[in-house]
């Protein structure tokens, strides 16, 4: 039902990796969220909750490298110890904190000179806009659905995404003691992964208007950013959250017999059902912001 459309957004929807180390571990762990274009200009839209993150990794690092250079002046000695704790109060140190971050945009743009995050004031909606690029790597650009009212309850929709983080090209440089992405450590590709799921309610604001839809499957993880769209390709939202809707089917204490063998169950079961941002106000966003997009 959606292969045709799978392959025509997936040519414009791309991986935003993540690669982060906390304080007093070297693990890397790596994280995924989505994008997709909306021109041929380098303009993306993903979720604001996504920005914030891509905007807090820079942050994150500078933190960081102000706190080792403030332990660097601290002399050695049997107060050291001491010393070092109060720097780690005074940064918000200990362990399990962030303290590297680092994002790539896997066939994005290539030879860009950096890019500008603007969000949204309100909705989880953000956009990026890649700058002095040299060509773009992705394919083609979203269209939107001209007419949302099409688009009603108990219509099939499709959502594209990488939610399983399976590249492996970093690693941890233990000299400089930093992350670094290297394409010699492993795997730089992460699947995409498509769900679908029926759209069952609209979803409106504390001042009544419709902002989304409400879809009868989950979003899953690292499909945040990722495109919501018709058996067509058209575009009608973006995946935002997931919300867990108790089911009231609660089993508590209850004896069954599994394989022959008595078991005391406990379970409380959730209906999660994916929330995406509508195409109208996507597109009210991206006119704000002088975007140029299309639609059909």
């Amino acid at each position: 039902m959606f292969a045709d459309a799978i392959e025509k957004v997936g040519g414009f929807t791309r991986p935003i990796k993540f690669i982060t180390r906390n304080y007093k571990e070297q693990a890397i762990v790596p994280g995924l969220a989505t994008l997709f274009f909306v021109n041929d200009e380098g303009c993306a839209v993903t979720c604001r909750h996504v920005a914030r993150q891509i905007v807090q990794a820079q942050a994150v690092t500078e933190q960081y490298a102000e706190f080792k250079a403030a332990c660097a002046r601290v002399p050695g000695g049997s107060g050291r110890a001491a010393a070092v704790k109060k720097l780690e109060l005074v940064h918000k140190l200990k362990a399990g904190s962030p303290i590297q971050m680092k994002i790539k945009f896997d066939g994005a743009v290539s030879g860009f000179a950096g890019f500008d995050v603007v969000m949204h004031k309100e909705l989880d909606i953000a956009l990026i806009r890649f700058r002095e690029f040299d060509k773009t790597l992705y394919s083609g650009h979203a269209v939107f659905v001209r007419d949302m009212g099409s688009v009603r309850p108990g219509d099939m929709l499709c959502r594209l995404g990488f939610p399983f983080p399976e590249f492996k090209d970093f690693r941890y440089d233990e000299e400089n003691d930093s992350l670094e992405w290297d394409s010699s450590a492993g795997r730089p590709n992460t699947p995409r992964f498509p769900i679908e799921g029926m759209f069952t309610r609209h979803l409106a604001g504390p001042d009544g208007r419709i902002y989304g839809i409400e879809l009868s499957t989950p979003g899953l993880r690292g499909q945040s950013g990722g495109p919501l769209f018709t058996s067509e390709g058209l575009i009608c939202g973006m995946q935002s959250s997931t919300k867990h809707l108790h089911l009231g089917f609660d089993m508590v204490g209850e004896k069954k017999m599994l394989h022959g063998k008595e078991y005391t169950i406990n379970n409380q079961p959730f209906l999660h059902v994916g929330q995406c941002i509508g195409a109208d106000r996507i597109k009210e966003f991206l006119r704000e912001q002088g975007v140029e997009y299309y639609e059909e």
